[in-house]
Formats: C-alpha cells, structure tokens, sequence
C-alpha cells in the first residue's frame, strides 16, 4: 500500500493505493489471483479466509482493483490509469463493501455499511491490517457486537441490480461474512446461485466455521496462513525505521499479525488491562479453594468484566486462552515458543506454568470457550463469567 500527500486548504490527509507490491508475504496467492485474472478465469465467489493481520483485506481490494481496472503483469498500475486514481481513494463506482455495524451516536437504527463509508475509508487507509475490534473501536461501537443484517441485504440486491458504471465486473467485497445473519446468508446465496453477469463477490472471515455450507460449498476457498516473522521484522525495520532487534522481538511477539506487531509497537495493543484482569482471576482462583472471601472476589472480578462490553469481553476470553497454551508450552520444556513477556508485578510465567498441564488444559480450554460462545449469543454475561470462574478453581488444582 502506498500513500502520498495531498494538501486541502488548511488539511493534510493521505491518498493511497492497493499495491500487490507492498501487501506483505501471501506471495502464491498474489500469483494464483493475477494469473486468473490474465487468464480471464476469474471465479464469480472467492472466499479469503485468514487470521487477523495476514492481509486478507489489502489482498481483496488489490484483486479487485486488478480486475476493474484492466491491470495486466501482476501490479495495479499498468492497465486503466483513470481507474486506479478512483481506487486511490477506495470510490470507484464498480467498487462496493460491506463489513459488520451496528448503530452508534451518529446512526441510531437501521445501520448498514453505506451509513460508515467514510470511516470506512479511513479505517482501510490507516489500518488495512485492523481486526474487528479495531473496526468496532473507529465507529464508537466496541461495547456491542456488529453484525452484517437484513437491512444490508436488501442494500446488496439493489446495488448489484444496477448495471456497472464502466461497462466491466462489478466487485462485492464483504468483510467478515461471518458476522451475517441468517436471513443476510440466505439472501447472499440466491446472489450466489444465480449471480448477476460479470459480478464478483470476494468474501473475507476469519472463521470459515462459521460460514453457512452451502455459501461455502458455491465459493472458490483461499485459504491465508499467518506472516512470517521474517516478512514481519523486515518490513518494521523499512517502514517504521526501528532497529532489526527490536524487529524481530516484535515480529516474535505478533505470531503472524502484522497489525498485532504495529500495536505492541506503539503501545496500543488494548484499551483494555486484559493482562492485570488475567492475574487478578487467577490468582483469586488459587485462593478461593475452602476460601470463601476468595470466592467474592471472583464474583466481583466477573461484575467487573461483565461491564465492558461482549465484543471486549469475548477478545479478553481469547487472551486468556493464550495465556494458559503459554505456560503449557513453558511447562512443556518449549520455551523458544513462548512469546508473552508478563508486566505485572510478582507474575511471573514460569512460577504459573506448574499448574496448567495435560490433565486440566482440555477442560480450561472448553471451559473459555463455551464461555465466548454463550457471550456471542447474548447470555447474562454476569453468569457466564462467574460459572467460569468457579469452575477454574477446580481445574486450576487439578494434578
């Protein structure tokens, strides 16, 4: 991705275009989608699945542009110039997105995506590597959980009606597929099944499991490994000018993330203390076994988290999961595998990790994430956690 300056009266803000070249590693998939597209084999339904920060989205729009704009020997600047301008400011008319919302201060009901484009284009200009909670966080709405609804199926039928305005394909990018509801899927399936002429849909998730069969059984499935940590460190050394050490240490860290990498950077990984909340649950689990003031504390611990929001409650249980495959692998004899460095005081991993072994890892592990299940789906936070909880306390002293 690539951006220059262009000066407004009074503003500076940033112009930028999807290049193949600067999308990091994933380099056989850039192969297989321009040589498709030389060859005029270009599937009408692709779904890019991929962890977060591997470059799915920056992949999708770059394809996209390969393909509405005419561009030929894999690169996005040698087919229609005046086409790849408009893709410069992510507006070209052939162009549509669709990503998961939800209503805020600004949209008070009905929200679709066409109600956020413009932070849309700013969240993709700023951070083409940003997760879902990074999504929810730019729009104001990361105490709820966004979905893709039946009102913005009904946007995706009448946008794809029309004809193309450029006489070529028409390109459906959908982010996150997996946020769309029953009545969205069904709606997108018909599109599938019969889909309108030189229309392409480009489906992006994180969680193929999570994607009805039958759209996944009408989509060509590419499927996007995490960056490697040589990808990574090479590209904080040339873009953020930060010495090869400290690059590889981040690099180490992120686990394949590239957006991962640039928050522990710059130190933004949460808005959240996901690690203090992790200490405090533990260390009130070992405590609260025969200790009935313990067993408050877990249960005022569990208010407390109850209080934040599912989407944030549901990225805090995933931290935790990681936490605890850390000390099995630190218990394990794996060291060069452990990555998190704990900040909080008297923590230390290797003190905690004699405690998480084979015997309890598999009920620890189901344990979290029956609890992000029953978030997702609207449970009383308040009892999941607290269930969760006290079951820790059993498994937490399970030899």
């Amino acid at each position: 991705m690539i951006a220059f300056p262009v000066f407004t009266v009074g503003v500076l803000f940033y112009i930028c275009s999807m290049l193949f070249s600067e999308i990091l590693g994933q380099v056989h998939i850039k192969s297989h989608l321009t040589k498709s597209a030389d060859s005029g084999r270009i599937p009408h339904a692709q779904l890019f699945v991929g962890p977060e920060g591997s470059g799915t989205l920056p992949m999708a729009i770059a394809y996209a542009q390969y393909i509405l704009c005419s561009n030929v020997d894999g690169e996005n600047h040698s087919g229609n110039e005046a086409c790849n301008l408009k893709f410069a400011h992510f507006s070209h008319p052939d162009l549509h997105f669709v990503f998961p919302v939800s209503s805020n201060d600004e949209v008070k009901s009905h929200p679709v995506s066409a109600n956020f484009m413009k932070h849309w284009r700013e969240f993709v200009t700023t951070t083409p590597y940003g997760g879902l909670f990074d999504w929810y966080k730019s729009i104001g709405i990361q105490n709820k959980q966004g979905q893709i609804g039946v009102d913005e199926a009904q946007e995706i039928v009448k946008s794809l009606s029309l004809k193309s305005y450029e006489g070529g394909y028409k390109v459906m990018i959908i982010w996150m597929a997996d946020k769309m509801n029953i009545a969205t899927s069904n709606k997108l399936l018909k599109l599938l099944e019969e889909p309108p002429q030189k229309t392409v849909f480009l489906l992006i998730t994180e969680n193929e499991d999570d994607i009805l069969q039958t759209i996944l059984s009408r989509c060509q499935v590419l499927h996007f490994s995490g960056l490697p940590e040589s990808v990574i460190a090479e590209t904080l050394v040339s873009r953020e000018k930060i010495e090869e050490k400290s690059a590889f240490k981040l690099a180490h860290q992120a686990q394949g993330n590239y957006n991962k990498a640039l928050q522990l950077l710059h130190k933004n990984e949460d808005d959240f203390p996901f690690e203090v909340w992790f200490v405090q649950w533990v260390r009130a689990a070992f405590r609260a076994k025969g200790n009935a003031a313990a067993i408050q504390d877990l249960i005022s611990w569990s208010e407390e988290i109850a209080g934040i929001g599912r989407e944030a409650q549901k990225q805090f249980l995933h931290f935790c999961i990681e936490m605890f495959r850390q000390a099995l692998l630190l218990n394990y004899q794996s060291p060069k595998l452990v990555y998190i460095e704990p900040t909080v005081e008297k923590f230390k991993l290797e003190n905690f990790a004699p405690f998480v072994n084979g015997n309890n890892i598999h009920d620890i592990f189901k344990e979290l994430s029956d609890a992000i299940y029953h978030i997702e789906r609207n449970g009383n936070a308040k009892i999941i956690l607290t269930d969760l909880s006290i079951k820790l306390t059993r498994l937490i002293h399970k030899k």
